[in-house]
């Protein structure tokens, strides 16, 4: 039976954070807790890196050791020991965004194929990870995803962003690394879908190393799953799916509203919740033709597949179910999660501290605007703060 209270233990939670770490998460947390502050800190900053003015210090110390490894996957690799000894694997993530030119699109490529071979040589990374705008423009994944007739060089640019991701794909099963690809904006979906239904289709057979993920904040994700899996059972292949609620929402609904056609996103956060639940145990009821890699921060649907992982006599650390948590956040998740021996996994981002900024700044925005999340991480912060000044007091949450 699964202790109701597994996510309470802050002691465990925060384990790893020294004095310092601590007080600097609860001033990072105090500043997202004020909405309107977010906004304003992420002008000034664009501004001033814009300038050259030497902020890049101030970044380092601030947002950048909260929510990244380091600037190399080597820098990164004494926190991926210091978490594993804990019982938490790490994915590492080269957070670089908003690349436009096709060597660097071949740059990121071999780059990815590095970490993917990095991955192999550690037994505490068991994931890589890819974003399918960091091998192809934009523009090409939303015009082949309406079916838009493309030029010649289009035709050419496009085979070259499959060849890159089959050459990912191909380098996951020779290292034997599972790869998630992350998924993005739902006028671009539609191509990374058909692709990596394309790679599970020739990769996936015995083992799962291909992943696609699932923003179920998008109200036609479950009905994808469920028409995926046929075609699965049919074509003889497994598939691999990263389930997460989504990270585009305002975004989503401004191009809905300004394009007038229906939002794809559910209604509020209620529906979302339902919705992930449902993909989650969905996934997890067929986890001999589905592996699934719980993306959440949310303890209740961290929970519920705990409970269903029970129900089934699945054990805490099935090789099929992993759950993961962005470095910096849910400690109270990840790590108590590994000390009941589950597969509890963060995801490190790491790269130079002016090529992350744009991931961070995303990273501060979306904290700061899902309801309740920095408020939790902040109670939980405060309360082990307390515990270690020996003066627990039992906060509200």
């Amino acid at each position: 039976m699964i202790d109701t209270k597994i996510f309470n233990n802050t002691k465990r939670a925060f384990v790893l954070k020294s004095k310092k770490d601590l007080n600097r998460s609860i001033f990072i947390f105090r500043l997202m807790n004020i909405p309107f502050l977010v906004p304003i800190s992420i002008f000034f900053a664009k501004i001033a890196l814009k300038l050259h003015l030497p902020v890049e210090w101030v970044i380092k110390k601030t947002i950048f050791d909260q929510f990244c490894g380091g600037i190399t996957q080597k820098d990164c690799l004494p926190l991926v020991k210091l978490m594993y000894s804990k019982h938490v694997y790490s994915v590492l993530d080269y957070s670089v965004e908003g690349k436009e030119e096709e060597e660097e699109f071949d740059k990121a490529t071999d780059t990815k194929i590095d970490i993917i071979k990095f991955a192999s040589e550690q037994k505490e990374i068991p994931f890589a990870v890819a974003k399918p705008t960091g091998l192809g423009r934009f523009e090409i994944w939303e015009k082949v995803s309406q079916k838009k007739e493309l030029s010649d060089a289009e035709i050419e640019e496009w085979k070259r962003v499959k060849k890159r991701v089959k050459t990912l794909c191909q380098a996951a099963v020779d290292y034997k690394t599972a790869l998630l690809f992350d998924a993005e904006e739902s006028w671009m979906q539609d191509a990374a879908d058909d692709l990596l239904e394309e790679m599970m289709k020739i990769f996936n057979h015995e083992n799962v190393y291909i992943f696609n993920t699932l923003q179920c904040y998008r109200w036609d994700r479950l009905k994808y799953v469920k028409e995926m899996h046929q075609k699965a059972k049919k074509n003889g292949y497994k598939l691999g799916f990263k389930v997460v609620r989504g990270a585009y929402m305002e975004k989503e609904n401004a191009r809905a509203r300004r394009k007038s056609y229906p939002t794809p996103i559910c209604e509020d956060k209620e529906a979302t919740d339902v919705n992930f639940n449902a993909v989650m145990c969905y996934c997890i009821d067929n986890v001999d033709e589905i592996s699934v890699f719980i993306g959440t921060h949310n303890e209740v649907s961290s929970y519920m597949a705990l409970q269903l992982m029970d129900q089934k006599g699945l054990k805490l650390d099935d090789p099929r179910i992993w759950f993961g948590q962005l470095y910096g956040m849910s400690d109270h998740i990840s790590y108590n999660l590994g000390k009941e021996c589950s597969n509890a996994i963060k995801l490190i981002p790491f790269g130079p501290i002016k090529d992350v900024v744009p991931y961070l700044f995303r990273r501060a925005q979306e904290n700061s605007s899902v309801q309740g999340q920095s408020t939790r991480e902040l109670s939980l912060l405060l309360e082990e703060k307390d515990r270690r000044d020996g003066q627990y007091v039992k906060r509200v949450k």
